[in-house]
């Protein structure tokens, strides 16, 4: 199969600069208070204070009124495990138009958010309303809780669910042109989703593409990108590290094919029919160095994988509304479903 590859920097930093991390003030007070808060929240014994998180995360209800253009509901899939989805549907389609399907996992390091956290309400809008298409954002199991593999076994769960449910999405949903989606530990899960997909047999649903955000990657060996960014907001190494050693069995090390997918440990897709890929990286994101070789792993292993840099942004940066580069990625990921759904 031959590969895809299309490297764009972002708007602001010319391909002969040094990238510079420059953000608006209130995008730089609300990383730190989200660090301030997830070091708070986490403790060296391995334990969390899931208490203290929720009551921060006040959490948004399903809205069946439109708001912006966007009316949303909350499905159930295995209430045992406390596994739902949120959809979210565009009410300017008609029913004589079909759209596609984005099945979301959000981010979160696998131990904090929903789809109901304000920022990933928000930013499943906007996919929503701007591409257009239905989005159905997956919650599932958090660590440390729920450790590996709950959370990739919640994500499948979901997708069966709605290969088996049809009627729990609107009509105009056309599950035949389903995406998977996440962003950070979210695209991790869509990851390893997306290859039990590939190993199952699904009566309506097809995923035709993989949207991979910034996604959370790691290893044993610390890179060059981990060790200039160490101290980097939210995923700091320090922090990174707490939650590999949080999420992966017990007395397992980061090579785990569920961190390291590209390393000693990884699965051969070769026989996969794995879906088109679109990979986002940014300059200031320690995790950049895992995150393209994910997408070099997936050429060398016969799929097609495009790759958009962003060299001055952050992890996280496009749940920040303010930030151009977040409508920049929002356009990218349109011309990507747009391209695929044409072919």
């Amino acid at each position: 199969m031959p590969t895809l590859k299309t490297t764009m920097a972002s708007s602001t930093t010319k391909s002969s600069e040094k990238p510079k991390l420059i953000l608006p003030w209130k995008t730089k007070l609300a990383m730190s208070i989200a660090s301030a808060l997830t070091d708070a929240a986490t403790h060296s014994d391995g334990t969390i204070n899931r208490r203290l998180l929720n009551f921060l995360d006040r959490k948004t209800p399903p809205k069946a009124t439109p708001i912006n253009g966007v009316s949303t509901k909350d499905v159930t899939v295995d209430a045992a495990n406390n596994v739902w989805f949120r959809v979210f549907t565009p009410t300017a389609a008609t029913s004589a138009v079909s759209l596609p399907v984005i099945i979301f996992f959000h981010g979160g390091g696998f131990a904090f958010l929903s789809p109901a956290s304000p920022n990933y309400d928000a930013v499943c809008r906007r996919f929503c309303r701007k591409i257009p298409a239905v989005v159905v954002s997956v919650n599932y199991r958090l660590c440390p809780e729920h450790r590996y593999p709950a959370q990739y076994d919640d994500g499948f769960s979901a997708v069966k669910f709605l290969d088996e449910n049809r009627a729990s999405l609107p009509e105009i949903a056309d599950v035949s042109k389903c995406f998977i989606a996440g962003d950070s530990a979210g695209a991790n899960i869509a990851h390893h989703v997306a290859v039990r997909v590939c190993q199952s047999e699904l009566q309506q649903l097809r995923v035709i593409g993989l949207i991979s955000i910034q996604p959370y990657f790691g290893g044993e060996e610390r890179t060059e990108s981990e060790l200039r960014l160490t101290n980097a907001p939210l995923v700091s190494v320090a922090r990174t590290d707490w939650l590999w050693k949080v999420l992966l069995p017990v007395g397992s090390g980061r090579d785990h094919p569920a961190s390291n997918v590209s390393g000693p440990n990884a699965a051969d897709l070769s026989g996969l029919d794995y879906p088109d890929t679109l990979v986002f990286v940014g300059g200031f994101d320690p995790l950049q160095d895992w995150q393209r070789r994910y997408y070099e792993w997936l050429k060398k292993s016969g799929k097609k994988a495009q790759i958009i840099e962003y060299p001055n942004m952050i992890h996280a940066f496009y749940v920040f509304p303010n930030l151009p580069e977040a409508s920049q990625l929002i356009s990218q990921v349109k011309d990507f479903i747009t391209n695929r759904l044409s072919n």
